[in-house]
């Protein structure tokens, strides 16, 4: 990934946390030169010095099957995006557009039913547990789980490379800095807003 030194992120608890956040990643192995991509939940876990992304995809993904003979897989993560114009610069200038964005390179092992398991209960806590009436693993009949789990497939992917760039106007001096965000906010997307609060949040982790 193209990442211009202004950009460049390389605190590793800070990539970690950003992915934890923005876990519905892009996964990209490549078949006879061809790449091919499968958009997935995925999670973070750490054994003692290295990094694993885990997930699971569906048994009819014919990717799966590409996993272990990848050698270079790429798993991309992505946080809010926004177009920023140059009438909020001081001076003249071209738009842009600002991004956070992860990669990271590994190589991948399938998952074994009982480590399948074990990921699917973790992922199932990380986004039940705070509900009302939360879905958990062993909330659910073992007929169901049985089901469902013959039409999946676990894999886990040691992390070998990371590369994060996150634009965030660093570029730009404080005044451009302060109206970008205060226009991003008079956005109507979505996307605008969250990319003003990251760049507001940037800003007082720096005070």
């Amino acid at each position: 990934m193209y990442t211009p030194k202004y950009f460049k992120v390389t605190n590793v608890e800070e990539i970690w946390n950003f992915v934890q956040e923005n876990s519905f990643g892009t996964l990209i192995t490549t078949v006879q030169e061809k790449p091919i991509a499968t958009h997935l939940p995925m999670q973070i876990i750490k054994e003692g010095d290295d990094y694993y992304i885990t997930g699971h995809m569906a048994y009819g993904n014919p990717q799966w099957r590409t996993l272990e003979i990848c050698e270079n897989i790429l798993v991309m993560f992505q946080g809010p995006h926004a177009y920023i114009s140059s009438s909020w610069y001081e001076k003249e200038n071209v738009p842009t557009w600002n991004y956070q964005a992860v990669h990271v390179y590994g190589k991948a092992s399938i998952l074994s039913e009982e480590e399948l398991k074990q990921d699917l209960t973790k992922l199932l806590q990380k986004y039940e547990k705070h509900r009302k009436n939360p879905v958990l693993w062993e909330g659910l009949s073992p007929q169901l789980l049985n089901k469902e789990l013959k039409g999946i497939v676990g894999f886990k992917i040691k992390v070998q490379e990371i590369q994060a760039a996150y634009k965030l106007s660093q570029n730009r001096n404080e005044e451009d800095y302060h109206n970008i965000i205060n226009k991003l906010y008079e956005e109507k997307d979505l996307n605008s807003h969250k990319m003003a609060e990251v760049m507001n949040r940037k800003l007082r982790n720096e005070k």
